[in-house]
């Protein structure tokens, strides 16, 4: 579904500029000038006009950035993240934008075709997952033990032991390994989901960090105090996970789609997930064959699901098993009524915490 429709986002593109106008001028514009590098001169009213990809990045991108930046995100309240894609309007944005904050690692499947036709040469472009260790898109599904050997470095030493979910393209495995190569290809083979691990969005927050410095560079400090006190909630969240699976009784979880392969590699865990890494995708009956004996197997009592898609899967493998299903929130968006509740980034974490303990005793 996905960049099989380049045709659509070159059209967008032209639309774009009818949109955009070459005369534009944003809020940002007006306050900021442009050396002959690129670098904005600032005015002391300047705030920086800042769009981020989806709601992860508005989080650690707004805690960054306090008063000194408008954060605006792309993916509208609700939307699931991966399969959508920027209209003209958005893109006029994004052209408009002192900064572009993404998460990076094949999430925002469109981020390359859309800023490399983008006119704004001053764009400063963070993605926010940038020197973090990614993991491939099978590689920690039903054997979490073993994804330490196969990070980003392509080492392979343990193909042996995978499953046809490992990036190898076994032809052997046809329709089902086809469906789920063609949702790792959407993410260019790696698994994009590293705001899930409290340790890597300490890192993630770092970067945006760093980009906001670059665009305003005399309020540097300003966003290295507001980082460092956003740090130390995501730091406690961390020490809070840790403490939570030291002594659990069991390590495995099974959930709707593969978005916590950081979390359960950061603490110990093992993630069994019944479809691969886009949401939307299917399980085929021998996924979901194997999801069930895996259950019954282990004797696992609770099927998580997730909130922005349906739960149908779960329901009919927890019925399978005699499980009840409860919410892991890969928090790739909020929804409306968790947006009405103030909640944010920490404390669906908290509650993802609190899931996951109980889950791990039963």
């Amino acid at each position: 579904m996905k960049f099989s429709k380049k045709a659509t986002l070159g059209l967008l593109f032209s639309l774009t500029l009818i949109v955009a106008g070459c005369g534009q001028k944003s809020a940002s514009d007006a306050n900021t000038a442009s050396t002959g590098n690129s670098v904005p001169v600032e005015t002391e009213t300047a705030k920086l006009n800042v769009q981020v990809s989806f709601y992860p990045m508005y989080e650690f991108t707004k805690n960054v950035a306090g008063d000194l930046a408008d954060v605006h995100t792309l993916v509208p309240a609700g939307m699931e993240p991966h399969d959508w894609e920027p209209t003209p309007q958005d893109i006029a944005s994004i052209e408009k934008a002192d900064v572009l904050v993404y998460n990076g690692a094949g999430m925002e499947s469109w981020i390359d075709q859309v800023t490399g036709s983008l006119s704004n040469a001053s764009l400063i472009q963070v993605e926010a997952s940038k020197g973090i260790n990614l993991l491939e898109g099978g590689e920690h599904e039903h054997h979490q033990e073993d994804s330490e050997a196969t990070e980003h470095d392509h080492d392979h030493e343990h193909a042996d032991e995978a499953t046809t979910e490992e990036h190898d393209h076994d032809h052997d495995a046809e329709a089902e390994a086809e469906s789920e190569a063609g949702h790792d290809h959407d993410h260019g083979g790696l698994d994009p989901h590293v705001w899930l691990s409290p340790a890597l969005a300490v890192k993630e927050v770092r970067n945006i960090e760093e980009g906001l410095a670059q665009a305003a560079p005399k309020h540097a400090e300003q966003f290295k105090q507001n980082a460092d006190a956003y740090i130390a909630q995501l730091e406690s969240l961390d020490q809070d996970f840790k403490a939570a699976v030291t002594d659990s009784k069991r390590k495995d979880f099974i959930t709707q789609h593969a978005a916590f392969g950081y979390l359960a590699k950061e603490y110990g865990l093992q993630q069994v997930p019944i479809a691969g890494l886009s949401p939307e995708q299917e399980p085929s009956a021998a996924q979901m064959a194997s999801v069930i004996d895996f259950a019954k197997e282990h004797q696992v009592k609770t099927i998580f699901f997730e909130t922005l898609v349906s739960s149908k899967v779960s329901e009919t493998i927890a019925s399978e098993v005699g499980a009840k299903t409860a919410v892991l929130n890969p928090i790739e968006g909020l929804t409306e009524e968790e947006i009405a509740a103030g909640m944010d980034y920490i404390s669906v974490m908290r509650q993802n915490l609190e899931a996951l303990k109980l889950a791990l005793n039963e």
